[in-house]
């Protein structure tokens, strides 16, 4: 176990809590906190209202209840179990993760690192906290892939090889900081979209660990992205986009596809293909 104290902020999903399980047993862990998503302000409301803004919500709500029903994440990260935090002694819970308490909270605690996983876009002075970093895990490889749905726009692509993931450390841009490590899961015929997320962010949970013990060690890994890549935004997915993913993924796109794990760490002494 790591002795670097942390201050872990994530999200509430299954696996969200289980890569805060897993940090929180191999450090310090000071605090855990999650962001709820209660912050609803009238100007958010009137963005939402608007008609192509409520339809595109509306669909996409309708096409995740379909996906998870059944609460399929929740069996892949805990089995049988029922999903919790291990440490639900530490638990504190922010409508919004740029809340003034988390600033508060960081600047009186003053963490070694500051880990990060499924929260919302970190801004303001939050973003100088933490005396080696702020490290985020996001579900796509940096800058190649950046933003949301990742793995859906790597298969869409016809970029299997691509799924995976991103530790990077935290700056002002989205997606944008120093990389750290990439980690790409095993891919095989039998997969799809979520199993091939869900098995990624898995992995990454265990080399975000590891990261922890080479930052003890004085390792210094981090390298500044070489271009900016693609950003994907959550209103670039739309019906025919996986449809036609559907129809790819029908007509064989994994067929022959046998990818081991894949892990691949930066140093400054390494140039990052653009």
């Amino acid at each position: 176990m790591s002795q670097l104290t942390t201050l872990i902020l994530c999200g509430r999903s299954a696996r969200h809590v289980h890569v805060a399980n897993r940090l929180s047993a191999h450090s310090q862990v000071l605090a855990i906190v999650q962001e709820n998503g209660s912050d609803l302000s009238l100007k958010k409301v009137q963005q939402w209202l608007k008609p192509g803004v409520l339809r595109q919500k509306v669909s996409r709500w309708l096409r995740d209840r379909k996906r998870y029903r059944g609460n399929p994440e929740a069996r892949f990260f805990f089995g049988d179990q029922p999903v919790r935090l291990d440490r639900e002694d530490l638990r504190i819970e922010v409508p919004h993760i740029n809340d003034p308490k988390v600033v508060e909270l960081a600047n009186r605690l003053k963490p070694d690192l500051i880990l990060v996983f499924g929260t919302s876009l970190i801004r303001g002075p939050l973003l100088e906290a933490g005396r080696l970093g702020m490290v985020n895990l996001h579900g796509g490889l940096s800058p190649e892939y950046r933003g949301a749905d990742c793995t859906f726009w790597a298969l869409y692509n016809r970029e299997p090889d691509k799924v995976g993931c991103t530790l990077h450390f935290i700056n002002a841009g989205i997606d944008t900081g120093d990389l750290i490590a990439h980690i790409c899961p095993p891919v095989t015929a039998q997969d799809d979209e979520l199993t091939l997320f869900w098995r990624g962010v898995k992995a990454s949970a265990e080399v975000y660990c590891e990261l922890l013990d080479r930052l003890e060690r004085g390792e210094k890994p981090g390298v500044k992205q070489a271009g900016k890549g693609r950003l994907y935004q959550v209103k670039q997915r739309q019906g025919r986009h996986e449809a036609e993913l559907a129809q790819a993924m029908r007509a064989g796109l994994l067929d022959g596809i046998d990818l081991p794990l894949r892990v691949r760490w930066f140093f400054k002494d390494e140039q990052v293909p653009g």
